[in-house]
């Protein structure tokens, strides 16, 4: 006991330097990759639906793919925005265990084996 008070170590249990330097690691890797994640997801193709609209034998055809809307800048941050919040969400929640431990365990209420009150009935 004298020795590790002379040498200056912390248990792990109280190092809080060690807790936010792992914290910290972890938000932002999961944030850069869930962030890639998404871009990678919106990246894909999605399947069209191709409809051809039109006389045929006027020779005007309108072809008119319904998945346009899903390739716009706006969807494509939206996925990268969601991929980013879905990584800091369990970073988060992983930081919030190495601060405080393990969720304290909920005793579960015990039931009765009496039957259930009736209102109205005696």
């Amino acid at each position: 006991m004298a020795d590790e008070k002379a040498s200056g170590i912390v248990p792990p249990k109280y190092d809080v330097n060690a807790k936010w330097d792992t914290c910290i690691d972890l938000t932002v890797r999961r944030f850069a990759y869930s962030s890639l994640a998404g871009a990678f997801t919106d990246s894909l193709e999605a399947p069209g639906c191709t409809r051809i609209h039109g006389d045929k034998g006027s020779g005007q055809q309108i072809i008119s793919v319904k998945a346009e809307h899903l390739r716009s800048p706006v969807s494509r941050w939206a996925s990268v925005a969601f991929g980013a919040g879905v990584g800091i969400g369990s970073a988060y929640t992983d930081c919030s265990r190495i601060f405080d431990g393990p969720p304290a365990k909920v005793a579960c209420p015990k039931v009765s084996d009496a039957p259930a009150p009736q209102d109205g009935q005696e």
